[in-house]
């Protein structure tokens, strides 16, 4: 039963009621007031019309009255009425002075005059705007009268036009009908339009209702139809395929970082394992234990390494380096870094072409972050050059940005894997080869840096040189335009 009476509690049923309601209180409200007013207005219409009409009549009446006397008078006064009465389909009726009736289309209302009537006129001297009157048999008549007076003005009787009670509501009875119509056509246009524009604004909640079902449960292929309306509803479908585009994303980055990671994890634990159980069952001499117990003590390194890669990748995603608006020399961060790893460029018999401005260029950011970018970038390069080839490191200014450049001699990287590099885990098969101490996180913490910078980096690779470049903004220019 709840569950029964819980639809009609939706959205749907919701803008269904409160779009009925609306209108049809809207309706109530004007036609309260317009059965009021054509009520009046009808009424008003009626009764001066009536006025109008006794006027004339008592103006016909007036020479016969004044004029003849007896049945002559009577004759004349019939005539009279019977010829208006066939022109207007009405009621009339004529009496003397006194009230007494004259002469009358109706045999019901020939009766004398209620005194409050005819002494209403005679000391007033006002027509008859509007009365009921009542005859005998219970017969009812809207009535409207004139007094009948000679050319000096005297009174000589009454002129009184009479219609049923129900033909002077005509007028408006019509005019409730058409309002009805009206309302009725009106309530029901607003009852369809209410229930089609609700459908097309649930039916999308419905459908986002079900995808969310659909991604608590892991899966994320589930998208929106509605990205071609253009109205909110479209740009609410659109975002909403747009995040399902990037939790697809992300979901796929989940499961390829646990794969990559248990990949990386599991070769020097397995051989860590596999060479301590040969030490310790008696597989490995002992005094053949030294290479291998310094097998194990570089595998440890290097899962050292790997786990503590990892924290400093957590740790970069919550950093705003730029929040702080701390300033550095960007040339001798550079600097220290060639001199950190002369060794390893001697060592492989490189030379360097260091191009850095002696004058100091001040960029925003984090130092140590960034001289972290120029180190793994510069140590790739003497990692990856062709030995005996040349290095360049290059720092410069265009317009309000400082460009870092590092460049190296070696293998060309092919272009579909260019993409690739910045990857987590992500190595090419060349480098596998001379990068064994490696784990596949430099240059995926470079661009996580660099993004926190809001910069990017990019990479060319042509003929076997290799140039990774990227810029950060110079603090004098950011100042001035502030």
């Amino acid at each position: 039963m709840e569950k029964r009476f819980g639809r009609f509690r939706g959205i749907y049923w919701q803008q269904v009621f409160l779009t009925t309601s609306t209108v049809l209180f809207t309706l109530l409200l004007l036609g309260a007031l317009f059965f009021l007013l054509s009520f009046r207005y009808s009424r008003t219409q009626s009764v001066e019309s009536l006025r109008e009409m006794a006027e004339a009549v008592a103006a016909q009446a007036a020479p016969a009255l004044e004029e003849s006397q007896g049945s002559e008078a009577e004759e004349q006064l019939d005539r009279l009425l019977r010829f208006t009465a066939s022109i207007q389909k009405n009621d009339y009726l004529i009496s003397d002075a006194a009230g007494n009736c004259l002469c009358t289309t109706t045999g019901e209302f020939a009766q004398k005059l209620p005194e409050k009537l005819t002494e209403k006129l005679e000391t007033e001297g006002e027509n008859i705007r509007g009365v009921f009157l009542e005859s005998e048999s219970g017969a009812r008549r809207f009535a409207s009268g004139a007094p009948i007076r000679s050319r000096g003005g005297e009174l000589l009787g009454f002129a009184i036009v009479m219609v049923p009670d129900a033909s002077m509501d005509v007028i408006w009875r019509g005019f409730a009908g058409l309002y009805f119509m009206i309302a009725f056509v009106a309530l029901l246009l607003a009852l369809v339009a209410a229930s089609v524009m609700s459908i097309r604004s649930v039916q999308p909640i419905r459908d986002m209702v079900r995808a969310t079902r659909a991604y608590a449960d892991g899966d994320f292929s589930v998208r929106m139809a509605e990205t071609e309306r253009r109205d909110e509803i479209g740009e609410l479908a659109a975002s909403f395929n747009r995040m399902a585009d990037s939790m697809e994303q992300t979901e796929r980055q989940r499961r390829d970082f646990i794969a990559n990671i248990s990949h990386e994890l599991k070769t020097p634990m397995t051989t860590i394992a596999g060479y301590t159980d040969g030490i310790l069952d008696g597989t490995i001499p002992p005094e053949e234990e030294r290479p291998y117990l310094q097998i194990i003590s570089d595998e440890s390194r290097r899962l050292s390494r790997l786990v503590r890669r990892m924290l400093d990748v957590s740790q970069l995603q919550n950093m705003d380096p730029l929040r702080s608006g701390a300033t550095f020399d960007l040339c001798e961060s550079v600097r220290r870094v060639l001199i950190s790893l002369e060794k390893k460029i001697t060592d492989r018999d490189l030379d360097v072409d260091a191009d850095i401005p002696d004058a100091p260029i001040l960029v925003l950011g984090d130092r140590d972050l960034i001289t972290q970018v120029v180190y793994n970038l510069t140590e790739n390069a003497a990692k990856f050059a062709r030995a005996g080839s040349r290095i360049y490191l290059g720092v410069e200014t265009r317009e309000s940005k400082a460009l870092v450049t590092v460049r190296n001699e070696g293998d060309t990287i092919p272009p579909e894997e260019i993409p690739l590099l910045f990857e987590r885990f992500h190595k090419s098969e060349k480098s596998r080869s001379k990068d064994k101490d490696g784990v596949g996180l430099g240059l995926y913490i470079v661009k996580t840096i660099l993004a926190q910078h809001h910069e990017d980096i990019h990479v060319t690779s042509e003929n076997g040189v290799t140039t990774f470049y990227f810029t950060l903004s110079i603090a004098q220019e950011k100042r001035r335009d502030a």
